[in-house]
């Protein structure tokens, strides 16, 4: 659907018919830019930035099956503490409602308890500010045992804040127990309560599966292979990305947020080594704080990763505001998002682009600096995976020591360690000895050079 802007006394088409289930008024209460001054954005780079964001809001609401009978821009000049909008677009934008005859209205910022409460009172329907959508989406989402519990866990604390409300069965008091017992705690009071209890519960179990995903992560790191992990905002292609990467069947739509859980697959490198690829949620602006908290064990792997692959929509209008929210959550989790030591750009997507703009973007990324690189390439078609999958494996050795040595065949104790702790990239026997050329961690070096007199590997 078209989105609209909503700024007052415009004729609107109305819908003829009874209210569908579902169906659903998407709202953009977005701050109005002010023209003119040196730093002033040009209207029609406004307008565009508008309009990606209502589409965004609209798949939000589309990713869970809800029908847009509108989406409309309302422009606001501030914030009204009550209403959020102004007392005139609430009206207008109440007659509107009952026109069109939905249910349900998703209001793309974040409402405060009182505000979402004064506006279902207005409006007479059922009123999702972007949080509440968001949540809807990863509790329909979530698949695993992890993931339900992290949904839940975020889903509650939001909910403990909605408790503001005057619900008639909030306003109800039970009685105390005993004979002398007061009047007992209001019905407000025991929700609130038995939410708390199950946020405790809750949090202790996610306790549980991040110590699992330590010991996980533990028995990975006796084994040579490192961890790659994608990251990038949500749609970005991360999925098809995975699937291209290590021939995998993760599910990939063109959907917001069409996969949830973290997948973990092994890929292989153009000589022979071996790392773990993670497929991570994808990240939006203005994610939910209750989120980026309760999803904290599943980004772990993110934290831990040796490499991280940020994957870009470099085909988005909207590509640099995006690639903006995912470092800002990057920074959310303590990982410096400038980090070249660790972070390659994918520019994914060239398949959409004529050859002439795919020229210009080839010239962009090659004047970058060698040590901020961007591999473009396409999910879809192939193209640029084997530079990206040898950027990879350059990135993992930078990091590890390459090694000759002489081992006496008979030690098999020390050809197994070996195996187990470094990655073997020559094995050849020569007079009863294998020469072996092996890369190991730094932290590993050490008892490699001490037990097997092994000495820095030197190309022939």
């Amino acid at each position: 659907m078209e989105p609209r802007n909503f700024d007052g006394g415009a004729d609107r088409p109305r819908s003829a018919g009874a209210a569908q289930t579902g169906r659903v008024i998407v709202i953009g209460p977005y701050m109005r830019v002010r023209a003119g001054g040196a730093d002033a954005q040009s209207e029609s780079h406004v307008l565009r930035d508008v309009e990606a964001r209502l589409e965004e809001a609209a798949g939000l609401a589309r990713a869970i099956d809800l029908v847009i009978a509108d989406a409309l821009v309302a422009p606001i000049s501030q914030i009204r503490p009550a209403t959020y909008l102004g007392k005139g677009k609430v009206e207008e934008i109440s007659g509107l409602i009952k026109s069109l005859e939905v249910e349900l209205v998703v209001m793309d910022c974040a409402l405060s308890p009182i505000q979402q409460r004064n506006l279902e009172k207005a409006w007479n329907a059922k009123v999702l500010d972007r949080t509440g959508l968001i949540l809807e989406i990863f509790g329909r989402r979530a698949k695993t045992k992890e993931g339900s519990l992290q949904v839940e866990l975020a889903h509650l604390n939001y909910q403990r804040s909605r408790l503001v409300r005057s619900w008639t069965h909030l306003e109800r008091q039970r009685g105390g127990f005993g004979f002398m017992g007061g009047p007992g705690e209001t019905q407000i009071e025991a929700d609130r309560r038995l939410i708390s209890e199950r946020i405790s519960r809750l949090e202790n179990e996610l306790k549980k599966v991040q110590a699992t995903r330590r010991l996980h992560r533990a028995g990975r790191q006796r084994v040579p292979y490192r961890v790659v992990a994608l990251v990038g905002y949500t749609n970005a292609g991360k999925s098809t990305l995975f699937n291209r990467l290590t021939r995998a069947d993760v599910q990939a739509a063109d959907m917001l947020f069409a996969t949830l859980d973290p997948t973990l697959r092994a890929l292989n490198l153009p000589h022979g080594g071996k790392a773990m690829l993670s497929d991570t949620v994808g990240f939006i602006s203005n994610l939910p704080t209750q989120l980026v908290a309760a999803f904290r064990a599943t980004l772990e792997e993110v934290l831990e990763a040796d490499v991280i692959l940020h994957v870009r929509d470099i085909s988005h209008e909207d590509a640099e505001a995006q690639q903006s929210d995912v470092d800002a959550v990057l920074r959310q989790l303590g990982i410096n998002p400038d980090d070249s030591g660790r972070i390659i750009e994918v520019w994914n997507k060239v398949d959409r682009f004529d050859p002439e703009t795919r020229e210009e973007l080839l010239n962009i990324a090659a004047r970058r600096p060698s040590d901020h690189p961007a591999m473009l390439v396409s999910a879809v078609s192939g193209e640029g995976i084997d530079a990206l999958l040898t950027a990879i494996e350059e990135r993992l050795a930078a990091k590890r020591t390459t090694l000759d040595l002489s081992i006496d065949a008979a030690d098999g104790a020390g050809i197994s360690w070996l195996h187990r702790n470094s990655e073997v990239l020559a094995k050849e026997l020569h007079d009863g000895r294998f020469d072996m050329t092996v890369r190991v961690d730094e932290t590993k070096r050490d008892i490699v050079v001490n037990r097997f007199d092994a000495v820095p590997h030197h190309a022939a």
